[in-house]
């Protein structure tokens, strides 16, 4: 699929930027909610636009206003974008789209870049934490002096994997953080370790306090329904009238 498939938009009076990072629609919405939080910040500003010629199409809307599925936005002060991707990507245009975000990039000077996603893997309590997978160039200028774990062997796929291949050839700092997550969605959890990884690494001022707040919400949510199905399960026991 041709790059050409997929176009930037970028506005003329865009500032420069030190770091560039993403987020799209994966599974348990981990990476887009945590970028998605980043672009609701009151120092953030749209500055842009991704369009793509191909399916699945979709524009969202919130109370009656459409908007691009994939946006850019700039904290001019902090000198970091975030790409926030509520389209899902197919693997198919995983590199026309990494295409696509490295130009945006371009345009914006950014000098690194940093995909957050999470991973369904299986995990224990104690594997609730960030991990990265890193290009040389990045772990140099900004995971030596942190304690955040890299992930151990495996692969990447889709949008990221392109992303990260295009860093080791170009030898430019891309790095993703990862942590595992489950399957209700959104994954609150796994996108506030991925911010505290993010603001850890490049000096990002992020209160999660309310992010926290929602995942709570949302834990008790899910607990209240598990008990209300394990009571309903208990209820409607048939009587085993076997031997009567």
């Amino acid at each position: 699929m041709s790059s050409d498939n997929i176009s930037v938009v970028v506005s003329d009076d865009r500032p420069p930027v030190d770091t560039l990072v993403v987020g799209v629609s994966e599974y348990g919405l981990a990476g887009l909610t945590a970028v998605d939080y980043l672009a609701d910040r009151d120092s953030m500003h749209e500055v842009g636009h991704l369009r793509t010629k191909e399916p699945p199409f979709i524009t969202p809307f919130e109370n009656g206003t459409p908007r691009h599925h994939t946006r850019l936005y700039v904290d001019e002060a902090a000198s970091f974008a975030v790409v926030v991707g509520e389209r899902f990507v197919p693997p198919a245009q995983a590199g026309s789209l990494a295409t696509a975000i490295t130009t945006a990039g371009r345009k914006l000077d950014a000098s690194n870049m940093t995909m957050l996603t999470g991973a369904p893997v299986a995990h224990g309590p104690d594997d609730h934490v960030p991990f990265y997978i890193a290009t040389p160039a990045y772990q140099d200028s900004y995971l030596d002096d942190t304690d955040i774990r890299p992930m151990g062997n495996g692969f990447l796929d889709g949008l990221s994997a392109e992303l990260v291949a295009r860093g080791i050839d170009a030898s430019f700092p891309t790095g993703v953080f990862t942590t595992p997550t489950h399957p209700q969605t959104p994954d609150v959890a796994a996108a506030i370790r991925l911010l505290t990884a993010l603001k850890e690494v490049h000096a990002i001022q992020i209160d999660t306090g309310p992010l926290e707040a929602f995942a709570a919400n949302i834990e008790a949510h899910y607990q209240a329904l598990a008990e209300r199905m394990e009571a309903g399960d208990s209820d409607y026991l048939p009587d085993d009238r076997m031997y009567m």
